[in-house]
C-alpha cells in the first residue's frame, strides 16, 4: 500500500527537570517494565525517518531511541519551548510533530490523524485542545515557523501555549477525558496508571 502522508519529523520532549518526579529524568522512569521513552518510541518509530529526542542529560541512554538528539542551547532547564526550538533546527522535514515523553498511552490513530490534519493548513501550527484547555506539547509545527518562534523567545516568551496562539494556531479538538493524552507526570499518576491494563 502506498503511503500518502507527507514526511514529518517527530520530536519527543524529554529535556525537563522532572520536578514533580523528584528531579528524576522522566523519560527514563520505568512504566510497565520499560522506560517511558520506550513506549513513545514504540508508537512513533514507524511513522518517521526523522525521530528527534530533546534531552539535557543521559544522552547515551536516549541515543538508541532516536535518529538525533538535541539539547537546549541555554543551560538550566529552560522549559519545553527551548526543546521545541532545538528540535525545529534539527528537523529534516517541512513539519514536526511534538509529543511529551510522559504520555505513554498515545495511540497511532491519533498521531496519524494529527499529522494528516496538519497537512490541511501547512503554514499554521496545529495544537491539541481538550474542551477549553490547550495542550501545547501535543502539536504539529511547520519548520518555517522557527524564526517567528525564536523572535518570541528572544522577547522573553517561555510559554509554548502563548507562543503558538500568537502564531495563529489551529485547534485539534479532543475530549476532555481522552485517556490517550494522560500525562504521567507525578509518582501518584504513574502508580495509578500502572494498575490498569493497557487496551
Amino acid at each position: 500500500m502506498t503511503d500518502h502522508r507527507a514526511p514529518c519529523s517527530i520530536l519527543l520532549l524529554a529535556g525537563g527537570r522532572g520536578q514533580r518526579m523528584g528531579g528524576q529524568d522522566k523519560g527514563l522512569i520505568e512504566w510497565r517494565g520499560q522506560p517511558l521513552i520506550a513506549h513513545l518510541h514504540e508508537q512513533v518509530r514507524a511513522l518517521t525517518d526523522d525521530l528527534i529526542i530533546s534531552c539535557n542529560r543521559n544522552h547515551e541512554r536516549y541515543a538508541s531511541y532516536a535518529d538525533h538528539l538535541v539539547s537546549d542551547v541555554e543551560t538550566g532547564f529552560q522549559g519545553p519551548l527551548a526543546g521545541i526550538l532545538a528540535g525545529l533546527i534539527q528537523a529534516r522535514h517541512p513539519r514536526m510533530l511534538v509529543l511529551p515523553c510522559d504520555a505513554p498511552s498515545l495511540d497511532r490513530a491519533l498521531l496519524l490523524d494529527l499529522m494528516e490534519t496538519a497537512q490541511q493548513a501547512p503554514e499554521r501550527p496545529l495544537m491539541v485542545r481538550q474542551d477549553k484547555h490547550w495542550q501545547p506539547l501535543f502539536c504539529v509545527l511547520p519548520k518555517n515557523l522557527y524564526p517567528a518562534l525564536l523572535a518570541l523567545w528572544n522577547d522573553g516568551e517561555r510559554s509554548p501555549r502563548r507562543a503558538l496562539q500568537r502564531l495563529d494556531a489551529l485547534a485539534y479538538p479532543c475530549a476532555a477525558d481522552d485517556p490517550r493524552l494522560s500525562n504521567l507526570n507525578t509518582p501518584e499518576l504513574l502508580k495509578a496508571a500502572s494498575t490498569h491494563k493497557k487496551d
